[in-house]
């Protein structure tokens, strides 16, 4: 599995694209916003002649979901998300305008809902898909156990947790979320997170002062 990390858009979100030997790819979490982000995003696929194969969201925030109508017209592959976070689809561009960002164009349309537990395939990947609420109500964590890799969103972080004061966040979901289906993964498990630098679930049992 190759992993690279692009940090996009004003709120520094990291956005994931995987692939491997096959040139078969996933996103996840497209969080491009800007001319120049996008541009090098597609640099990518092209100097690596990567096939976009799925468009994961970790969750619906608008900073992970900034890039996914690109995707979709570029790519012509549609995004997939918890169906419980689609209502986050709705205000886009007014949450965009509170914190100063011109966006015109309604968010892109889901093409499918990822369920608790469902495995993705893409070439010789399998991740599976853990629901894992709190932070918004659909937010789902992707894990490969053969990788040892798990791809968390805005649910851990390094020495942290997420934000719980966002529209239908809850703090007490969310410390359940993290304790019962994410901490049991093995202590070598590398954890990719929404935003900064990557961490261990071993580390963060060891170092989270919330959990």
């Amino acid at each position: 599995m190759t992993i690279k990390t692009f940090t996009f858009n004003p709120f520094q979100e990291n956005t994931y694209l995987i692939h491997d030997e096959t040139g078969e790819a996933v996103i996840i979490d497209a969080g491009c916003l800007y001319d120049t982000e996008e541009r090098l995003l597609k640099q990518y696929f092209d100097e690596n002649k990567l096939e976009l194969k799925r468009v994961l969201n970790t969750h619906l925030h608008l900073d992970h979901q900034f890039g996914n109508k690109f995707l979709f017209n570029t790519f012509g592959i549609l995004p997939e998300a918890c169906k419980e976070d689609e209502f986050l689809l709705q205000n886009v561009i007014n949450h965009a305008r509170v914190f100063g960002l011109a966006i015109n164009e309604k968010a892109q349309e889901l093409g499918a809902y990822i369920t608790d537990n469902q495995e993705i395939k893409f070439g010789n990947i399998t991740l599976i898909a853990i629901h894992v609420p709190g932070h918004s109500p659909g937010s789902m964590a992707f894990y490969s156990k053969l990788d040892g890799v798990l791809f968390a969103g805005d649910v851990l972080f390094q020495n942290s947790i997420g934000r719980t004061d966002l529209e239908r966040g809850d703090y007490a979901t969310l410390i359940r979320s993290i304790t019962e289906r994410l901490l049991p993964l093995p202590d070598s498990t590398v954890v990719f997170c929404g935003h900064g630098s990557n961490t261990t679930i071993g580390s963060e049992k060891e170092n989270n002062p919330y959990l």
